[in-house]
Order: C-alpha cells, then structure tokens, then sequence
C-alpha cells in the first residue's frame, strides 16, 4: 500500500488536499446532522480547555476572598449574592405582570399566579469567534439543563441554550445574527419578532408595519410564543423608531437588556414540566396579586 504522502509530493498538493477536506467537512456540517454527535462529544473534550483558561480569575478570586476576608464572611457573601440575583430575577417581570394584569382583569376578572424554577449558573468561557455570539456556562446534562432552554441574567433574558455536554453548556446570545425571539411591546401588547443583528448592543426588529403603535423607550418583553421562552421577561428597550412614507415597514432599532457583554452569574429557567428533578435549583413563586 503506498503512503498518501511521499517525499515527492508537493507542499501545494498536501495543502490543496487539505483544504478540499476542511470544504467537505464544511458542507457537511452546514447541510447534514453526521456531525452532531461528534460535536457533542467533542465539546465534552473542550470543557476542561474552558475551565482551564478561568483558573487565574478563579485563583484571583481565591487571593482575594482568602487574605481580605474571613472565611464565614465570604460564606455570607455567596449568600447575599444568591438572593440579590433572585431577587433581581422576580423584580424584572413586575412591570409586565402590572400591564398584563390589567388586560387579563378586563377579560377574565381573575389574576394570574407565576412560578419559575431556576439554577445559578456561572460563565466560564466566550467564543473567540467575533461573528458568534455564544459563551459556555458550567452547567450541563448532569444539572438538567437541555437544548432550547433560556438562559437570564440579573436584567433580562441573555439567550438560549444550543449544545449540551455532561458538566458544560453553551449558550446562544439574543444578539447573534441567527437568532430571533418573539416579543411584545409592554405598553399596548403589539407582538414583533426581535432579531440579533451581531452587535451585542442592538436588536432589530422584523416586519413591524408603518401604522404600528410603538416608540422610542418602548419596553419589549418576550411573549411566549413558541413555548420557548418564558413570558414577561424584559428583552429590550426600544431606542429609535424610524418611519420611512415610502416604505411599508418601520425601521426598529433596540437596545438588549441583559448586559450580554458582562454578566458571569447567569440563570437556567426550567418550566413546570422540566422541573422533576432538578438538583440544585430554586423554585421560586411570583404573584400578580400576591401569594395564595
């Protein structure tokens, strides 16, 4: 059997060989699913890469909390942190459950009881890619966490969750070019599709018709529809508004609420039917009208 390369093959050929490989897997990955498990147990491989390249914050960390602080001090701490990042989750949604209380007054005459099971999370990595949006968070199959489920900080939903390893996950951001979430806005209701636009700090908004009721400071909250993410979650706070007489949809620009570029602690949201057994999480009850 003769070798694939010999010393007289060229430096030209090997590499033209090469890059007709990289093209192949390309199109493969781009237009099949044959690489999805490969994928996925790569990313395993990968995890220890990311928690790797966190050891020197982690060991800062440590420097910090051990020579400046006492050790039940820190405990308190973590603690404190826990509950102000819960606390912030449930304050984000009371300016929707206000409005939405209101429109369900009007129909049904009753109020509407929320409950939401969560789990901290911490990100441990960011992909170096400029044109992907996505990061890694530490928790994986083992915690419970699964494709599609959203993913918050303490000001607003950041993504979605799009690959799952055993002890890491990674995480789609709001902004990426290829993602889109349905919305509606706070003030009236008017429903919109809110898309990334590969700028961490603006979203555009699809096919929003000229005579449609929405303005600059306009806060948009996702609306539930697709059963993906959950309801009344601050997405976006609209900031220009653009009407063109010769064209029939508005120009929408808005601004991400969750500080995509800076948040470390997140939260995994699960629903009710993904809450079974889930180790570690946070059942937490919100009211309109308070705890019955």
């Amino acid at each position: 059997m003769k070798p694939l390369f010999n010393r007289g093959s060229s430096a030209a050929g090997r590499a033209f060989l090469f890059i007709v490989i990289m093209m192949v897997l390309v199109v493969v990955g781009l237009y099949t699913d044959r690489l999805e498990p490969l994928r996925e147990k790569f990313a395993q491989f990968v995890t220890p890469f990311y928690q790797l390249t966190d050891v020197p914050s982690r060991v800062n960390d440590w420097r910090k909390d051990t020579f400046v602080s006492q050790i039940d001090l820190k405990l308190e701490n973590d603690t404190l942190k826990t509950e102000l990042l819960i606390h912030q989750r449930k304050l984000q949604q009371m300016a929707s459950l206000a409005a939405e209380n209101v429109r369900l007054r009007q129909l049904l005459n009753a109020s509407q009881t929320l409950q939401d099971t969560v789990l901290i999370t911490e990100l441990i990595g960011v992909s170096p890619n400029p044109l992907s949006h996505k990061v890694i968070i530490n928790r994986g199959a083992k915690d419970g966490a699964f494709k599609g489920q959203p993913v918050l900080d303490a000001f607003g939903l950041m993504g979605q969750v799009i690959e799952v390893a055993e002890h890491s996950s990674t995480v789609l951001l709001i902004s990426d070019s290829t993602h889109a979430i349905p919305v509606q806005v706070n003030r009236n209701g008017v429903r919109a599709i809110a898309e990334g636009t590969g700028d961490l700090n603006s979203l555009s908004l699809r096919h929003v018709s000229a005579n449609t009721d929405i303005r600059a400071g306009d806060l948009l909250v996702s609306s539930g529809l697709g059963d993906r993410f959950p309801v009344g979650y601050p997405v976006a706070e609209v900031l220009d508004v653009v009407r063109d007489p010769g064209k029939a949809f508005l120009t929408v620009i808005a601004k991400p609420m969750a500080r995509l570029d800076r948040s470390r602690h997140l939260l995994l949201v699960f629903a009710d039917r993904d809450r079974a057994s889930v180790p570690g999480a946070l059942s937490l009850p919100d009211t309109a009208d308070g705890a019955k």
